[in-house]
């Protein structure tokens, strides 16, 4: 164990480092991805000794895309499978930013902070940054293997919770029966998922993670388009832009509801 760390302290100092704004953290550029020190020393790890199963179920997103919403709908119904989750980026950096200061501890949010953290963004320097290239890499792979990957927004699961309930179930291999729908099973799920059901359970509102941070921390506000209380018209007209020319002729689309 030791001699790993060493190894990969030895990595680090040859990667490109940038200091965040917000508390003292510095992200490094690791294969293209801008992540913390502590994360690589557990990917390099995962990178060289995972194997895949085929029962696996992978729920992958960038941080901050609500990602905790839709883990809990994929666990109420236990091939590697993948489900990809995706939020518009103005949402994911404005959740992302409020994380990022409760994480390091600072309670008073400076509006220089918003605006520093907003360029490297758009710059995609980020946690495991840049968001473009993370989304796309889901996004491409679901259309070539629709069976093995599936590619979920969380607006659209806010609008039609019961639809993509089902539609996750039919995914996974668990299939509702008609006495299951005739009892109301995809509700009851739609309910025990819900945001607000899961902030206040005990656990989540008095217990710590193992970084000891916060549970609560991982829950905001659950909502879509809250960036327009946080971001200048001109912030965001140049993310919206941005994202756009990145994503390109690709065919995903985002709904920033404004």
């Amino acid at each position: 164990m030791e001699r790993d760390d060493e190894k990969i302290d030895e990595i680090l100092t040859k990667l490109e480092k940038i200091k965040d704004p917000v508390g003292d953290i510095y992200r490094y550029n690791y294969q293209g991805f801008w992540i913390e020190a502590f994360t690589l020393k557990g990917l390099i790890p995962f990178q060289t000794q995972f194997e895949a199963r085929d029962d696996d179920i992978i729920l992958a997103s960038c941080p901050k895309s609500a990602k905790t919403f839709e883990y809990t709908h994929s666990l109420s119904f236990i091939t590697t499978i993948h489900q990809g989750l995706s939020l518009n980026p103005l949402d994911v950096f404005v959740s992302h930013w409020h994380f990022a200061h409760r994480f390091s501890g600072e309670d008073d949010i400076e509006p220089c902070h918003l605006e520093e953290c907003f360029d490297m963004f758009c710059k995609g320097i980020h946690a495991f940054g840049p968001f473009w290239d993370h989304i796309l890499g889901f996004w491409k792979a679901s259309l070539e293997m629709p069976r093995k990957i599936l590619f979920l927004k969380y607006e659209e699961l806010m609008k039609n919770d019961i639809f993509f309930i089902k539609k996750i179930a039919h995914f996974l291999g668990f299939h509702f029966s008609k006495e299951e729908e005739h009892c109301g099973v995809p509700q009851q799920i739609e309910q025990l998922c819900s945001f607000e059901n899961l902030k206040n359970i005990n656990v989540n509102k008095t217990g710590k993670h193992s970084l000891e941070m916060s549970n609560s921390s991982f829950f905001r506000k659950g909502e879509i388009g809250d960036w327009v209380n946080y971001l200048t018209p001109q912030m965001a007209e140049h993310g919206k832009k941005l994202i756009q020319e990145k994503i390109g002729e690709s065919g995903l689309m985002f709904d920033f509801l404004d």
